[in-house]
């Protein structure tokens, strides 16, 4: 497993305060702007995981969109982005879809740093070698407006749901 993931830091403008439990019993402390960042045009983000969802690789454009520093990420879970607009039933299809050697598309609202928050079209891949599943590859691309806006609409009602 990775390192403990540290609460994030408040950032100097309003935000919401939600405390996050994962799916490994981590929790931690993040705060939600409502601010979107725009999806950088002509770039695709990608990151690498291993089997346990801890970031093996991100790119240049990962780093930049999220405001962490390389060494921020390396290391830790991947969950590090998870906004808490996400439903868990989302990455639950994720992990199983990837888990069972296919690839996996979806829309995802990442949390940033800053508490600020992005869109992306994720594709997850896994990564065999020798025949053997050895972690997974994420590539994100620009999403549309009208899918976020229906992601939106999707992902809040899964939400309630969830709450009961």
């Amino acid at each position: 497993m990775g390192s403990p993931l540290p609460d994030a830091m408040k950032p100097e403008m309003p935000a919401e305060q939600v405390s996050m439990t994962y799916h490994d019993g981590t929790s931690r402390t993040v705060y939600d702007t409502g601010i979107e960042r725009p999806y950088p045009d002509g770039k695709l983000i990608v990151s690498r995981t291993d089997l346990n969802g801890v970031l093996t690789h991100v790119n240049d454009a990962f780093v930049d969109i999220s405001g962490y520093d390389v060494d921020e990420l390396i290391g830790k879970q991947h969950y590090i982005l998870r906004h808490p607009d996400m439903p868990k039933a989302a990455y639950k299809d994720l992990w199983a879809t990837a888990a069972a050697g296919q690839k996996w598309h979806g829309y995802v609202k990442n949390l940033c740093k800053d508490g600020s928050h992005y869109w992306v079209y994720a594709t997850v891949v896994p990564n065999v070698r020798r025949g053997e599943t050895v972690g997974y590859t994420s590539v994100r691309r620009k999403p549309s407006r009208s899918k976020i806006d229906a992601a939106i609409a999707q992902y809040a009602q899964m939400k309630q749901d969830e709450e009961g």
